[in-house]
Parts: structure tokens; C-alpha cells; sequence
């Protein structure tokens, strides 16, 4: 097998493997009506000020009325708190209650362990060829995603 057969079954897997393993880590403990999509509402609502839907939706790369329904949830779920602003009625602030924070935190420290399990027999020299290369392939998705919108 060459190096680009290789390369593709890893992330292949790479990816397949994330999704399944991040969502059984959310769902310990107190958090089992977490999904994986709730997680990523949670850390782009983030633990300091509250925000309003259209940058969190932004940042998400949803729509508004998607973002609408995921809140909604964690609203319900008791993760989310949602006001409607003080200078400007028609926006809706969101952010992070004490149990959101919690779970914000609890998602964090996995991605902690992920990160210094995949870097810690890494020399400075392939840490830095790592970051590289990560970083190229997520510029390819990135182009790719803006691309298929276009």
C-alpha cells in the first residue's frame, strides 16, 4: 500500500472513529441527554459573555432557524439560557447556565486527553510537521466547504 492509500484509510477512519468516540465521551455522568451536535452549540455559545443567535449560527455555519431548534433543546435540557437584549428587543442573547459550563468544561478536558495522548511522544520537530500538515487539510476543507456554497 503507497502512502496516499494509507493516508486515506486513516482518515477515513480518523473520522468515522472521532464522531463515535466524542459522543461517547459527552454522554457520561450527568450529561447523557448530550449529543455531539448539542456539544457544538455549547462550545460556540463558550463560557464569557452572552451572544447573540446570527454569530453563534455563524460561527456553527448554520442558519438561524437551525441554531433555533438546537437551543430550543438545550433550553429544555437546562444548558442554555436565552434573553432577549436590552438595547435591541428583536435580538435573542444565549448563554452558557452553571450546567452548560459544566458540560462546556467536562467536553474540554476530553479534548485535552485527545490532544496530549496524540502529542506526547512527539518530538518538537513532528509536533510542528503535524500542526502542518493538520492545518493544510483543514484549509482544503475549508475551501471545499466554501466552494460547494458558491
Amino acid at each position: 500500500m503507497d502512502i496516499r492509500d494509507t493516508l486515506n484509510e486513516m482518515l477515513v477512519r480518523l473520522f468515522r472513529s472521532i464522531n463515535v468516540i466524542e459522543e461517547r465521551a459527552i454522554r457520561t455522568g450527568e450529561y447523557q441527554d448530550l449529543t455531539a451536535n448539542d456539544m457544538h452549540v455549547i462550545e460556540a455559545v463558550g463560557m464569557n459573555e452572552a451572544k447573540n443567535m446570527t454569530s453563534v449560527a455563524r460561527l456553527l455555519e448554520v442558519t438561524t432557524g437551525t441554531l433555533t431548534i438546537a437551543v430550543n433543546s438545550l433550553v429544555r435540557k437546562g444548558y442554555v439560557n436565552r434573553v432577549r437584549s436590552e438595547e435591541d428587543r428583536r435580538v435573542v442573547l444565549i448563554s452558557l447556565s452553571e450546567k452548560g459550563k459544566r458540560a462546556y468544561l467536562h467536553h474540554s478536558r476530553f479534548h485535552d486527553r485527545m490532544i496530549g495522548a496524540v502529542v506526547e511522544e512527539l518530538t518538537d520537530e513532528e509536533q510542528q510537521v503535524l500542526e502542518k500538515a493538520l492545518t493544510k487539510l483543514n484549509d482544503f476543507f475549508m475551501t471545499t466547504a466554501h466552494q460547494t456554497r458558491s
